[in-house]
């Protein structure tokens, strides 16, 4: 068989084939920008970018990308640090309201608090993202959200007149851009907002707030549900213009958090019903599912989804790898199954060597996608990801 790129190797198991060799794909940005920060880049590595030390390795290059965003109109966005206003914007262009991942504008350079606050003819509601300056020093740490946007009742009627008001605006270009960067040995994941119920839970409310908001305001969780799942479809009719043959909704699913009760009544059906649509448009869906997915494994074997991204198994959750692959035998396609915690140096070389040797005779049989759960992070020995890249070759 022909020697294929590793795009084409992914494309090839989203397809359901089986191509000439595993895809080893995954992110190590936090991994370059730690060694780049505290100059203890590799030798060998010297004078590389991102994309070379990922070709040098021999794993491909994952990347998250928004193929669109949206215009919040009748809504004025302003950020402050430390009382001083640093961004103001009227009707502004935003990805993943009310941002799932801090925005540009707040500040990170900085221990302090950023204050946004979304005002609207009906009310206003705003956000809290913290920086500590213990996280300061780390790399690849993004502000901590310390305040959801949903704080009261009648914030429930100001996110939905937001959400009601908002204009997709296409980003196709960024998706196509992004693939030119990375070439044969790189693959963009188109990313789509969290399923309605993980945006409560992560975005909108918090843990706690929501769980409490289940019985003692029933109806207005519904009720922004309800919003939040006419807005999703709009954006996945939106996509029926875009060529991709994939996308993902950037869920952090844990079973733990989202347990098989609440999953079987808020996430399931969605899943479904979004998978659905998709799968009209001739797409592959995935989710970033990188928590404990013990609880919920049948349950996913039931979703409509392709693809579980991330996918972290023990020891760095409860869930084995050989409890997914078990369950799963008819999908979701795993893209992941090598925790991160295995490429540690408290990992003993024996120990992480069998580990490898024992999941490459497990999976030979099916279609998967090898990755690092959920990266490779800083405190990973790069030449361990090195040893699975050439057992995937050989």
């Amino acid at each position: 068989m022909e020697k294929l790129t590793m795009h084409d190797r992914v494309t090839a198991v989203l397809k359901g084939e089986k191509p000439d060799r595993l895809p080893f794909i995954d992110r190590m940005e936090i991994w370059y920008k730690s060694c780049c920060q505290d100059d203890t880049l590799p030798e060998k590595f010297r004078g590389m970018s991102l994309n070379e030390v990922h070709k040098a390795v021999g794993m491909g290059q994952q990347k998250f990308s928004s193929p669109y965003a949206h215009k919040l109109r009748g809504v004025e966005v302003i950020c402050t640090f430390k009382g001083e206003t640093i961004y103001r914007e009227y009707e502004p262009v935003m990805e993943f309201f009310p941002a799932a991942w801090a925005p540009s504008y707040v500040v990170r350079d900085k221990a302090g608090d950023s204050f946004i606050e979304f005002i609207t003819p009906v009310g206003k509601v705003g956000l809290k993202y913290s920086m500590s300056e213990s996280l300061l020093s780390m790399v690849g740490i993004e502000p901590y959200l310390m305040e959801h946007l949903v704080k009261e009742e009648s914030d429930y009627r100001t996110t939905e007149y937001i959400l009601e008001h908002t204009e997709f605006v296409s980003q196709f270009e960024n998706i196509f851009d992004d693939e030119a960067e990375l070439g044969d040995n790189g693959f963009v994941v188109p990313c789509l907002h969290r399923i309605p119920f993980q945006q409560l839970l992560l975005e909108y409310l918090g843990e706690i707030p929501l769980f409490n908001a289940l019985y003692d305001s029933p109806r207005h969780v519904k009720r922004l549900i309800d919003v939040l799942d006419q807005w999703v479809i709009e954006v996945l009719q939106h996509l029926s213009d875009f060529p991709g043959l994939y996308v993902e909704f950037v869920d952090n699913l844990d079973g733990v958090m989202t347990n098989p009760n609440l999953f079987e009544k808020y996430c399931l059906p969605y899943y479904q019903r979004y998978a659905e649509i998709l799968h009209g448009q001739g797409k592959k869906v995935g989710s970033h599912t990188d928590g404990n997915l013990k609880p919920l494994l049948n349950l996913l074997a039931e979703s409509g989804l392709d693809v579980c991204e991330s996918f972290s198994p023990a020891p760095l959750t409860e869930c084995t790898f050989e409890e997914a692959w078990d369950k799963w035998k008819n999908g979701p396609i795993i893209w992941g199954g090598i925790p991160s915690t295995i490429l540690e140096e408290r990992t003993k070389e024996k120990e992480f060597r069998e580990y490898v040797q024992r999941l490459l005779e497990i999976i030979e049989d099916r279609p998967i996608i090898l990755g690092v759960g959920d990266m490779v992070l800083n405190d990973n020995l790069i030449e361990r990801v090195e040893y699975i890249g050439k057992e995937v070759e050989w």
